[in-house]
């Protein structure tokens, strides 16, 4: 039967629409029909179905699991983001970590040339100091 066929066929995408098996089936049984389908909802004319509060009861518990489903489907999607997204933050924290410790690290040594650069000039600027005194004092003999 060509119904059951397109249901079956189109399950996964179906199951992303947000309807049912069974209001599929009814929207494909008023294509498949001749008869008009009315826009207005009026029971004048009418091609839907009455179902009994019971029988309505269960449509509704059955579209509200499938709701909860997709619901849930939803929910588990977004967490499988979001701990993607936690993943990546995390190798891009420590790449950060490993490029600030090779900084400081680079800084510490630059740092201890620095400061023996200074000792040398301090000592060569006395060593300078003590020649122009000699000199000084040689020329005024």
């Amino acid at each position: 039967m060509f119904l059951s066929q397109e249901a079956d066929q189109f399950q996964l995408p179906v199951n992303e629409t947000g309807f049912t098996r069974e209001e599929l089936e009814e929207l494909l049984s008023f294509l498949e029909s001749n008869e008009p389908v009315s826009p207005n909802s009026g029971s004048e004319g009418s091609t839907r179905a009455v179902y009994s509060p019971d029988e309505r009861k269960k449509r509704r518990m059955k579209s509200n699991r499938e709701s909860a489903r997709r619901s849930r489907w939803r929910k588990r999607m977004h967490l499988e983001n979001i701990t993607d997204e936690v993943n990546r933050l995390s190798v891009e924290n420590q790449q950060l970590k490993n490029r600030l410790s090779a900084v400081i690290n680079q800084y510490h040594i630059v740092w201890r040339e620095n400061e023996q650069l200074r000792s040398e000039s301090k000592a060569l600027w006395a060593k300078l100091l003590d020649l122009y005194w000699s000199l000084a004092t040689m020329q005024s003999r």
